[in-house]
Parts: structure tokens; C-alpha cells; sequence
């Protein structure tokens, strides 16, 4: 770990005050962050890897300015779920073999992408007496009650539900998918705990044998490892409502207290080739595909080229980029040690992770390094390493890098379609040579064309990505 440069005074956006803020731990000895993990029924898409990307690079500036062992990091584990139930099914395995195999599967995908270990990584399942503490306790003060085998939050228990998300009671009710039940009080109650199915996970409880709603096991597992009160809340803004907003009455109510994390922060959805990403339009990307496809940590530089909070757009071109600028920062650190992380890159992460404007401070120490400036590089690699959790490996172990089967690429069938793409470029037929072009990105070859200069016509040579 190299030296730090001068601490810088962070700013985050925080969705529950609607505006940035100076960012100032309840204890600077323990800064606490505390980030909704993987449902893990199934394996991670682009969309779940980018609050991993995201909230590690916080988790990264956090440890840089107050210190590795002053900042706790928490990202649970989703393992009792209905998806989870319905997969284990369908695939004639027990609940608890998908769960440990598709969390496996998560941990080697998110070190691919260059995603550190959270501090600590709580699974819901080892936290039932923490939620029946808590379910208990609400009930208790008058904000939940029991019926007919399921334990329910009263939202109207909690005068200003909804500030998180901002919206009226009625406006949730008409926006959301709300369950209609008869032992309901209000449409907007929600579940603590429920009756299990038939061959369904199942504890027992003063209410009945059951397992848990979503919303209570981050409420407890969050309060057990970082308190009733921490600094930092993150996730997806797809889990602004009703995930987010139930976790902070919940807590709340149960606790007595105004806040439930003093900060919330959420990243932006992620669109596929300008298209939102589904199953049906057969752009859903998953993770591990990518990994096979491009270096992890492409990907990763990738997915930071847009601000956090914005939306994103995952395209081949974009990743082809990344993987490219990778390219020139691994070229010209290769002989260099790092050295002291470049105080404007801190200056700029500390103003709302602003990875985008700290790119551009990258690509201004590559281009002085590339002039020979050894204490540019030296920055450079420092900074990357330290906050980006890029140039991690060995350059020649980079260099080397190729897709996966691409050993097994038939070399004679990608030398005609280029042979047939340049006749057609040749010919002026720049349709059939667009289409031939994009058939070839779609394999991972990339092409470099050139003209003779005897001769007046183009020619093309070809190698595969990396």
C-alpha cells in the first residue's frame, strides 16, 4: 500500500436530503457503510455488478482518507428469498447447495472485476433471532402486528413514511405492486414474517413456524454488525422503494431514532446497448459471460466512465475503449513502483465519486507519463491501484490475456470474412463492408486498416481482443 496523499473533505449526494453534503462520520475511528448485497438464486448481471463496482471504489476512498482500519464495510448475502425457493425447485437441488454454489460463483465474478471483500458479509439466514428481536420489539411499541400466521408493519404507525423515496402514501399505493390480503389493516402494510410452504426454509417463531420478509433482514443484520445508527447506506435506486424506505421505518420504529443511516446513497439503473436490459429483447448480460469475454478489469473501468448516480449504458464499444485505455496505463506504469496517490484524483473522488472528471486527471498523467516523466507514472499507478482497483496485475500476465476459446478460433474462417470485407470496401460497397466489420467486433477481432500507398488500396490486418 503506498503513502497517502492529504486528506480531502468528502461530499456525497444524499437521497434522503436531496442535496450533497459534507460527509462527517459519527466516529472517524469507524466509519460505517453498510450496502445491499446478491439475492443469490442465480448468477449476477451487469446491473448487480455495477453497485459492487461502485460502493468498493467508495469503500477504497473511505480507507484512503480515514484509514484501512477505521472504515466497516457490510454487503449481506440474500440467501431465503421466494426466487431462491422457486430455482431450487426447478433444479431438484436443496436450497442451501444453490445458495452456496450462486454465492461462490458471485465472490469469483466480483474479484474478476476487481471488487475487494467487504468487511463483513452476514447471511440472512444466520441472523433469524436478530429479525425476531426486532419483529418482536416492533410489535411491542404499536408499528407491527400479527394475523393469521404473518407479522405485519403498520404504515400508518409512522407519520413520515415515505421521506426517503418522497412520495404520499397514495402515490405509493398507486405505484406499487401492493398485496391485497384480508388480514391487512392497510394495503400498504408490509410483511416481517410469514407462514412457510411445503418444503419451504422454515423457523420457529411466537407467530408460527415461518421465515422473514425481505425488508427486516438488512434492518437487523445492519444493526448487528454496525449499530442503530450508521454513516453510509447504499444500493441500486431500484431499491429506493419500498426496500430502502421499509429497512428506515423499520429501524426506526424499532429503535426510537430519527435516522436509521445518516447518509443514503444509490447508483443508477444500467441500460444494454440503449435498451433496457431483459431476458426478452435478449440483451441480458450477465457478469460472468462478460468475464469470459473481456479482462474483469475492463469491465470495471468501463462501468466508472459514468458518473455513479447516473444512468448507465453498457456497450461493446465502450468496454473495447476501456480495455484499450487499460492498455496505455498498463504500458507506461509497467517499470514503475507506485508512489503517493495523486492528491487532485483524491480531491475529485471526494466530490461525490466523481470517477468520470478523475479519468480525465488519469489520462493527463498518462500522456506526461508517456513523455517520460517517471513521477507521473509513479502517481499514476499509485492512484490506480489505490482508489481505482486497476493495473493489479502482472503487465506481461495482461498482455497475454485472450477471451475465452479463443485458442480454439479458426483463424482461415476469420481471414475470409476479412478478405471478403476488404473486396467490399475495395469496391466502394460500404454497406457490405459495415456489416462485415460488425460481424468480425462481434467474434473479438479487431481490425486496423491502412492504405498502400503504391497502390491506392486499402488493406487490413486483424488480431483478437486483448
Amino acid at each position: 500500500m503506498t503513502a497517502k496523499s492529504d486528506k480531502a473533505q468528502l461530499k456525497l449526494y444524499n437521497t434522503l436530503s436531496r442535496n450533497k453534503e459534507d460527509f462527517q462520520p459519527i466516529d472517524a475511528n469507524n466509519v460505517r457503510m453498510y450496502v445491499c448485497g446478491p439475492t443469490v438464486y442465480d448468477t449476477a448481471h451487469i446491473g448487480n455488478a455495477r453497485p459492487a463496482v461502485v460502493f468498493d471504489t467508495l469503500f477504497r476512498l473511505l480507507r484512503h482518507v480515514y484509514g484501512q482500519d477505521h472504515v466497516t464495510y457490510v454487503r449481506n448475502i440474500t440467501d431465503v428469498d421466494d426466487k431462491i425457493n422457486v430455482r431450487a425447485a426447478e433444479r431438484g437441488i436443496s436450497i442451501r447447495e444453490l445458495t452456496d454454489e450462486t454465492t461462490a460463483i458471485y465472490h469469483a465474478d466480483m474479484d474478476a472485476l476487481g471488487v475487494m471483500r467487504p468487511t463483513i458479509e452476514p447471511r440472512a439466514t444466520e441472523h433469524i433471532d436478530e429479525m425476531l428481536t426486532m419483529i418482536g420489539t416492533l410489535i411491542e411499541k404499536g408499528h407491527a402486528y400479527a394475523a393469521e400466521g404473518h407479522v405485519l408493519f403498520a404504515v400508518d404507525s409512522m407519520a413520515d413514511y415515505g421521506q426517503l423515496s418522497g412520495r404520499s402514501i397514495d402515490d405509493m399505493i398507486a405505484g406499487a405492486r401492493v398485496e391485497v390480503a384480508p388480514y391487512k389493516r392497510n394495503p400498504m402494510d408490509f410483511v416481517l414474517w410469514k407462514p412457510s410452504k411445503e418444503n419451504e426454509p422454515s423457523w420457529d417463531s411466537p407467530w408460527g413456524a415461518g421465515r422473514p420478509g425481505w425488508h427486516i433482514e438488512c434492518s437487523a443484520m445492519s444493526e448487528k454488525h454496525l449499530g442503530k445508527v450508521f454513516d453510509i447506506h447504499g444500493g441500486g435506486i431500484d431499491l429506493t422503494f419500498p426496500h430502502h424506505e421499509n429497512e428506515i421505518a423499520q429501524s426506526r420504529c424499532a429503535h426510537g431514532n430519527d435516522a436509521m443511516a445518516k447518509v443514503w446513497m444509490h447508483n443508477g439503473f444500467v441500460q444494454v446497448e440503449g435498451e433496457k436490459m431483459s431476458k426478452s429483447l435478449g440483451n441480458f448480460i450477465t457478469a460472468h459471460e462478460l468475464i469470459d469475454q473481456w479482462p474483469g478489469e475492463a469491465i470495471r473501468l468501463a462501468l466508472m466512465t459514468t458518473h455513479y448516480a447516473k444512468p448507465f449504458n453498457w456497450t461493446q464499444d465502450g468496454v473495447r475503449d476501456a480495455k484499450k485505455t487499460l492498455d496505455q496505463w498498463y504500458a507506461v506504469t509497467a517499470d514503475v513502483d507506485p508512489s503517493i496517490v495523486d492528491a487532485e484524483i483524491v480531491a475529485t473522488l471526494a466530490d461525490d465519486l466523481n470517477t468520470p472528471k478523475a479519468i480525465a486527471r488519469l489520462h493527463a498523467l498518462r500522456a506526461l507519463a508517456a513523455q517520460g516523466d517517471k513521477g507521473a507514472a509513479a502517481g499514476l499507478k499509485a492512484s490506480l491501484q489505490d482508489l481505482f482497483g486497476l493495473v493489479m496485475q502482472d503487465p506481461a500476465a495482461w498482455a497475454e490475456w485472450r477471451p475465452a476459446g479463443s485458442a480454439d478460433v479458426d483463424e482461415a474462417s476469420i481471414q475470409a470474412i476479412v478478405n471478403e470485407r476488404l473486396d467490399a470496401r475495395n469496391n466502394k460497397d460500404f454497406a457490405k463492408s459495415d456489416e462485415l466489420r460488425d460481424k468480425l467486433a462481434e467474434m473479438g477481432v479487431v481490425l486496423k486498416d491502412s492504405k498502400n500507398k503504391e497502390t491506392g488500396a486499402f488493406e487490413t490486418s486483424w488480431s483478437l481482443e486483448g
